[in-house]
């Protein structure tokens, strides 16, 4: 059993005024991901019923298809059974902790904002996980050039946060440190 919180501890542990505005931010980001990724997929499969009609165009380059994502980030270890998808619950479950834990001690909002993504679409893409042992995938990018037509992978709303998560860190990271501080 772990040490027990007593007194000033426990209160310091469980006070919300102690949160920063910036580590709000970063929870405030993640569930606007969780809900727009979750409302999205749901009103696809439910009201929309995407699965029923098919590839819709909406644009020229953009298309609603039902895709059932069993593997990971394009389609990786697909097919891989049940004991693969329990281990892939643990490893997003594990990796939403630990980026939990830089969201509270990152040092700028941007980095917060963009760790709050991640853990947003980490979160939804693994609610899909438990829900229907796949992740739900919709939006279908494509070009025609030349005759010739490119697709991209076909991925969500979660996705998409973690993918502007992940470029907001990266651009955070080559920020100078007195950039932060600058007027």
């Amino acid at each position: 059993m772990g040490p027990r919180l007593r007194g000033d501890d426990a209160a310091l542990c469980c006070d919300r005024s102690n949160m920063t505005p910036r580590l709000r931010l970063g929870i405030i980001a993640a569930l606007i991901a969780l809900a727009l990724d979750q409302a999205s997929k749901l009103w696809l499969l439910n009201v929309y019923e995407i699965g029923r009609r098919g590839a819709v165009a909406v644009t020229s380059f953009f298309d609603l298809v039902l895709a059932w994502n069993t593997g990971i980030s394009y389609g990786w270890f697909a097919g891989s059974g049940d004991t693969a998808q329990l281990v892939l619950i643990a490893i997003k479950i594990a990796s939403v902790a630990a980026l939990g834990i830089w969201m509270a001690k990152a040092q700028t909002p941007l980095a917060t904002l963009a760790l709050g993504l991640i853990i947003g679409g980490a979160i939804g893409n693994g609610i899909d996980r438990l829900a229907y042992g796949a992740v739900v995938d919709f939006v279908l990018l494509h070009a025609q050039i030349g005759g010739n037509t490119y697709s991209w992978y076909v991925f969500n709303l979660a996705d998409a946060a973690i993918v502007a998560g992940v470029a907001g860190l990266l651009y955070d990271s080559f920020r100078p440190a007195n950039a932060v501080k600058a007027p």
